[in-house]
């Protein structure tokens, strides 16, 4: 999230400002549970896309990459509360409450939460520390608010027992299809790896065997040939598609293109 104010530092978060903003990359190392208190806001990964607006909830599964778009909306503030639910602390609260770990997971990634008086109260008990703070929640406070919010969540949907508990790390999955549908998104060759369920070494020997090259070189050439057929059959602009596409600047982004294909973006436009 984008310079949140940590509630309780790396577990709850609030976030607010008054202009739209657009994060090509998050990374959620670990499942959040996100209250939107207003504003609108949507997350797009490789496979879902959905959005929710003030007053509702939604659980994002960890070990994913997303889009993110944050946006006030009628002329008031975007501001969320974020919930980190770390895999230490479920394991912790499955251990001293005798909670059998989950079976694999393999529902949607994201999920809206329905309508709870219980879990809105749960985060209206979080706001005063907003207003103040500096009343810092204790360590110990911290993980009785975990505790209960994942409580409350359960409550609600008992069915997210294998969306919080399933603790077995990523599947090796298949290398090209993944990466088909991620290689849009600016992170480093280790979190590829990582969320492909392979060491980086192991990584980097299938990717040479899938694709015939190295990753770092397949992602430019990859990247570069989408912003050309969207640059030749969509019309659209430089400036409008290359941080969609993972580069960092529009410097770089002409500077490669150019590179590539011999002539300028721009040019190729005309």
């Amino acid at each position: 999230m984008t310079n949140p104010t940590e509630i309780i530092p790396g577990v709850i978060f609030y976030s607010f400002f008054s202009r739209m903003r657009k994060e090509k990359v998050g990374f959620f190392e670990h499942s959040t549970l996100v209250l939107q208190v207003s504003g609108q806001f949507s997350i797009e990964t490789a496979n879902q896309k959905i959005s929710m607006k003030g007053g509702e909830m939604m659980l994002i599964r960890k070990n994913q990459l997303g889009e993110l778009v944050k946006m006030p909306v009628d002329g008031g503030d975007y501001q969320t509360i974020i919930i980190c639910l770390k895999e230490d602390m479920l394991r912790q609260l499955a251990l001293e409450e005798q909670i059998e770990p989950g079976r694999k997971y393999t529902g949607q990634p994201n999920i809206k939460i329905p309508e709870s008086e219980f879990l809105r109260g749960f985060f209206q008990s979080v706001i005063p520390y907003v207003h103040h703070p500096n009343e810092k929640i204790t360590k110990q406070l911290g993980m009785l608010k975990v505790r209960e919010a994942v409580h409350l969540l359960l409550h609600t949907m008992p069915e997210l027992k294998d969306f919080l508990f399933d603790f077995s790390e990523p599947h090796k999955i298949d290398l090209e299809k993944f990466m088909l549908s991620n290689f849009h998104f600016n992170v480093p060759v280790e979190k590829f790896a990582q969320l492909t369920g392979r060491s980086l070494a192991g990584f980097k020997r299938d990717f040479q065997k899938t694709f015939d090259t190295s990753p770092r070189h397949w992602l430019q050439t990859r990247r570069l040939a989408e912003a050309r057929h969207l640059i030749e059959n969509k019309n659209r602009k430089p400036s409008e598609i290359y941080l969609d596409l993972g580069f960092e600047s529009l410097a770089h982004f002409s500077h490669s293109f150019k590179k590539e294909f011999g002539k300028a973006p721009t040019e190729w436009a005309l």
